[in-house]
């Protein structure tokens, strides 16, 4: 079994003593049942990994003391960001969840116009801190110790508007180009993903005037959930560390 690896919000330092906050605490007591002297790893996303020691269990109490650090990183070589267009639920929380294990650097949600989810004000706050929550657990589970950040949601056009410089790359169904017809990226690729029901005709024409190179997965037509990581996936053996 690999030893349990906790996101945590706060500086950590070699010698620190403190107890988990609730989140972890109760993780690592009720599902995981560790105890005394059971060592595990912290990260706070800045950067390297610290390994602990447990100290004591004391219901969904656990306290730690941080014994040592490792400068070690398990980030891809190749740079993306994933914009994804925001879909219902599960499906997004999916998306997110694996787009981190499979290296994704950042991610910008899209309120596209046929996404079922629409968010704003405190109920886009709270979903974007979910959202962020998801990432990091992903983190936990899959080695990396750089959290990539969910941006606030965007309208395509306000992103396209402000968004730097970057190959964009558009999956449609109806593109001739594919992943594997393209030269390998020089910087950060720019992934967009379309919500259940895709683009609309003044969102695809937004991403053709803003340069989009339109790529295609093959002849059949995946759902929001898998696009983006079928993409994600072959860019990864093609450019990246597959």
């Amino acid at each position: 079994m690999s030893t349990p690896r906790f996101h945590l919000d706060q500086p950590l330092a070699p010698g620190a003593r403190f107890s988990l906050p609730p989140g972890p605490a109760r993780h690592a007591a009720r599902a995981l049942r560790l105890a005394a002297d059971d060592t595990v790893i912290l990260f706070n996303g800045l950067g390297g990994e610290y390994s602990a020691r447990i100290e004591r269990v004391n219901k969904d109490e656990v306290a730690v003391s941080v014994t040592g650090f490792t400068a070690i990183e398990r980030e891809s070589r190749l740079r993306v960001m994933l914009a994804q267009g925001i879909s219902s639920g599960e499906r997004m929380d999916y998306t997110l969840q694996k787009a981190v294990e499979l290296g994704v650097a950042t991610i910008q949600p899209i309120a596209a116009r046929r996404s079922v989810v629409k968010l704003t004000g405190e109920r886009a706050d709270k979903r974007v801190a979910h959202w962020q929550g998801v990432v990091a657990s992903a983190c936990e589970q899959c080695g990396r110790n750089q959290v990539p950040v969910v941006a606030p949601p965007l309208t395509l056009a306000h992103w396209l508007g402000q968004r730097q410089d970057g190959r964009l790359l558009f999956l449609s169904p109806l593109a001739e180009a594919r992943l594997a017809d393209l030269p390998s990226p020089g910087a950060m690729d720019c992934l967009v993903a379309g919500p259940e029901g895709g683009f609309d005709a003044d969102e695809i024409a937004a991403l053709h005037a803003a340069g989009a190179i339109p790529v295609r997965l093959g002849p059949r037509v995946l759902r929001t959930e898998t696009a983006a990581l079928a993409a994600l996936a072959a860019m990864q053996t093609l450019w990246g560390d597959f």
